[in-house]
């Protein structure tokens, strides 16, 4: 059975991952996590936890090429088959240089490593929103024109490994991934449902019902990771690119049906003209948003008496552009014969990340 290193192996999409592998019968001695964050500060549910104590853990700065080398060496002195990089900055509307630190030279580094190690495959997991953020349907092949900092640097990242000789590299592109553990991805349009459910109002976002915002469940990320390194470990993978997304072609209009249902509350849009108008004073209007929500949140939360909780209702002002994440993601069915087991987004899933987060104590039981 093949060895897997994971770079970034705690954060949402690594915990997952951990928790698939070892029910595909990975042995825990073949996987190891590396990571900044520690497991015990990382709030994770009691599934993962339990999947990730039974593999190797090694917490690392994996900025650093010195730490990087560490996190790659093995007792045993072999190499690792499957080397995964998930580590990257995740907060948006950071610096330029934070991004050019925790993701453009993070990559690149722990690329390097890889092929110096000479591992199978080396999977660098990006970002859809490296596509133009317009109407269309990106495929593989489309235009790049990034419009967030942390695609910015993917994009950056990606051109760049590319070049790496004796590098057996496979880059995805998932689109918005959702599912337990997301903190970021559908999970803040969530917790805004839940406020306006206790503020007894109709809940309203910028721009359109058919604004694109594409989605793939997580679990359905995990099966493809493994997927492609189960195909190229004998193939040259020559730096193949694949997107990750569902087949429902997800909206706005999608994820508020649901919230809705949930909920039980009224939803909207303010439409172009209120929206062009905010556009131009973004900045303004992103901060009174959060302004308005961040003081219900924190009444619900201590209603519940929760003290402390990672979820927010914080919108960062790259996620209010008007920009469509619309993705093909058709290519890794036609070339490894991977299938979508989650094909769109049910209420069931968006209530088992809720239900997931009452469990944990971190989501308002009102």
């Amino acid at each position: 059975m093949a060895t897997v290193l994971l770079l970034g192996g705690v954060g949402f999409i690594g915990r997952n991952l951990v928790a698939y592998l070892l029910s595909q019968g990975v042995p825990p001695a073949n996987i190891r996590v590396v990571d900044k964050v520690l497991p015990a500060t990382a709030w994770l549910n009691d599934a993962h936890k339990a999947a990730i104590e039974k593999v190797e853990f090694r917490q690392a700065n994996l900025v650093s090429p010195a730490s990087i080398e560490r996190a790659f060496a093995r007792d045993d002195g072999a190499k690792w088959d499957y080397v995964i990089n998930l580590a990257a900055e995740t907060k948006y509307s950071q610096s330029d240089s934070v991004y050019e630190e925790k993701v453009f030279v993070l990559s690149v580094n722990c690329a390097k490593e890889a092929a110096k190690q000479k591992c199978k495959v080396y999977v660098e997991v990006s970002t859809g929103q490296v596509y133009d953020g317009d109407k269309k349907s990106s495929d593989e092949n489309a235009k790049i024109k990034p419009w967030t900092g942390i695609a910015k640097a993917k994009a950056k990242a990606e051109e760049e490994i590319k070049k790496i000789p004796d590098l057996n590299l496979i880059i995805v592109r998932p689109a918005i991934v959702y599912g337990p553990g997301d903190m970021q991805g559908i999970t803040p349009r969530l917790i805004i449902g839940h406020i306006y459910k206790h503020l007894k109002e109709e809940m309203k976002f910028l721009w359109t019902k058919d604004l694109r915002i594409n989605t793939v469940h997580v679990e359905d990320v995990c099966r493809a990771l493994w997927a492609l390194c189960e195909y190229y470990k004998d193939k040259e993978a020559k730096g193949e690119v694949f997107n990750l997304v569902d087949k429902q072609d997800t909206d706005q209009e999608t994820i508020n049906r649901h919230i809705r249902s949930i909920f039980g509350i009224q939803t909207g849009f303010q439409g172009s003209i209120i929206s062009q108008f905010a556009k131009l004073n973004l900045e303004s209007v992103t901060e009174e948003v959060n302004d308005t929500h961040m003081a219900p949140w924190s009444d619900l939360l201590k209603a519940s008496n929760i003290t402390n909780s990672p979820l927010t209702p914080y919108l960062d002002q790259e996620l209010l552009y008007n920009n469509s994440l619309s993705m093909d993601g058709t290519k890794i069915e036609k070339v490894v014969g991977f299938s979508y087991l989650i094909p769109e987004v049910t209420e069931q899933h968006i209530r088992d990340i809720v239900d997931g987060y009452k469990k944990q104590g971190i989501w308002p039981s009102d």
